[in-house]
């Protein structure tokens, strides 16, 4: 009980102050009576030491009581022949920063309740400050965040000593909100960089903390409406990164990347993960490709059906995606073996023959001279174009739904598509449908220049073609729409 009434009157001894602070700038020494509150090893009279400190920068801040701008040095203005209401301002906004850093250092409180209560003071104020800027916008509509504030929340709760886990949980309901999420993301980038840069051993509580915080993070599928913002604006821009998801995206990114890249000293690590991706299909599968290749290259992993989910990820949009190039630069790779079983290969050369059919010029003149490569590297595939007495189209012996490359009898079959490309209506593309028609050169034809190809540089290269000569046009000028003046069509008909 005598605790209590201490508490007590250490909080009406501490509004009294606050009261005089907020009357009169005359008493503001008194805040350092305030601030000193806040070292007092009672929790309760902590507690109540911020709850009076939040009363009394808010009010502060909704005052504009604060000095706003890059803060100079105090010594340098108080030495200084500015007026006294900007020395005020001055100093007082050092005495909101001291406020701030204090209650990051109370995030480590042995308390919860003061743990929680310094949480949930620092998000106040990242909102009050958002509404209320300390700094002077470089523009019209530019977005201000108060960085320097939010960076403290971030670094309080990834501690290096103990496990913020429960107090991390607080956070999460703040991360529906656009902006804080982003600045999350970014903050902990940046936060895991400047503790892991340089260092061999991390504490394994840092990395609890931050595996935590990372997890809570989600991201939504696709652009919801408005964005849904903490921090109040007057009027939003489309011009702010916060408020586009692409942004989000690759801000969630580099935060996963920054906390992998160090604790990826063994990749063997990924194996499970990569091999999990690998079986999603699609464009997961594709991204977790280049990961399994590192890992069959270079570290050993045995992966029994590889070859059987890579002949199931040629599908028509493999053309399409942005990994195109990527994809095939490793496809390539993994069917360069010349121990690789005929009936697999002829299968993948099918595979893409039968997906050439429907494929985009610029994707044909890649994937016609990977099909060449494919039989000049394995002589016993060249049956594929060599098959005078093959059966015919409609008997097609090859299985295009069978998932199974052993399965599907394409050494059975034949390259007819290739034959039928010859006709395509892109002189390029049947130039190089063209190839199988004579005997196959032993050198390999790169196909590095042509994995990046676009449509535009296809277009570009059509027009720059120079013509031989002059193309031969008719020499009697026709009369309008209906041919010349003496044909019948002209004399009985026109167009009026």
């Amino acid at each position: 009980m005598e605790r209590g009434r201490g508490t007590g009157g250490a909080g009406r001894t501490l509004g009294r102050l606050l009261e005089a602070v907020l009357a009169s700038r005359s008493q503001a020494n008194a805040v350092f009576d305030i601030l000193a509150a806040l070292q007092s090893e009672d929790a309760e009279e902590v507690q109540e030491a911020v709850r009076i400190c939040s009363r009394l920068f808010g009010a502060l801040l909704e005052r504009g009581e604060l000095f706003v701008g890059r803060l100079p040095s105090e010594e340098a203005v108080m030495a200084g022949s500015q007026g006294a209401i900007h020395k005020y301002k001055v100093w007082m906004r050092h005495r909101y920063h001291s406020w701030c850093r204090r209650l990051g250092e109370l995030l480590a409180h042995p308390s919860f309740q003061v743990q929680e209560l310094a949480l949930g003071t620092l998000m106040k104020f990242v909102q009050l400050e958002g509404s209320h800027p300390l700094e002077k916008p470089k523009w019209e509509g530019h977005y201000l965040f108060p960085q320097e504030l939010f960076k403290l929340v971030v670094e309080g709760l990834l501690s290096l000593e103990e496990d913020r886990a429960l107090l991390l949980s607080q956070l999460q309901n703040y991360l529906e909100y656009d902006d804080i999420r982003y600045h999350v993301m970014q903050a902990a980038s940046v936060t895991v960089a400047r503790v892991t840069d340089g260092q061999a051993e991390v504490p394994l509580a840092f990395w609890n903390n931050a595996f935590t915080l990372l997890s809570c993070v989600s991201l939504p599928r696709q652009e919801g409406g408005a964005p849904r913002f903490f921090v109040k604006h007057a009027e939003l821009s489309d011009k702010w990164k916060v408020a586009h998801l692409k942004e989000h995206r690759k801000a969630f990114q580099l935060m996963w990347l920054r906390f992998l890249k160090h604790k990826l000293a063994q990749p063997t690590l990924l194996m499970d993960f990569l091999t999990s991706a690998y079986d999603v299909g699609g464009a997961i599968s594709l991204l977790a490709l280049n990961g399994l290749f590192i890992l069959i290259h270079q570290h050993n992993l045995e992966y029994p059906d590889f070859y059987q989910k890579l002949y199931s990820l040629l599908e028509p949009s493999v053309f399409h995606v942005k990994y195109r190039a990527r994809f095939f630069h490793l496809a390539d790779l993994f069917l360069s073996s010349s121990h690789l079983p005929a009936y697999l290969v002829a299968a993948f050369a099918k595979r893409l023959a039968r997906l050439a059919l429907t494929a985009p010029p610029e994707a044909l003149l890649m994937v016609l001279p990977f099909i060449c490569n494919l039989l000049r590297r394995h002589p016993a595939c060249r049956v594929l174009v060599h098959r005078p007495g093959g059966p015919e189209l409609d008997a097609d012996p090859y299985d295009p739904g069978e998932q199974d490359p052993a399965k599907s009898r394409a050494l059975e079959s034949s390259l007819w598509e290739l034959q039928a490309l010859q006709k395509h209506y892109h002189p390029e593309v049947s130039k190089a449908a063209s190839v199988i028609n004579q005997a196959l050169c032993v050198p390999e034809v790169s196909i590095a220049p042509l994995l990046e190809l676009t449509p535009y540089e296809v277009f570009e290269r059509d027009l720059k073609k120079k013509v031989p000569e002059p193309v031969p046009l008719e020499f009697i000028p026709a009369v309008g729409l209906l041919g010349r003046r003496e044909d019948l069509c002209a004399q009985y008909f026109s167009i009026s």
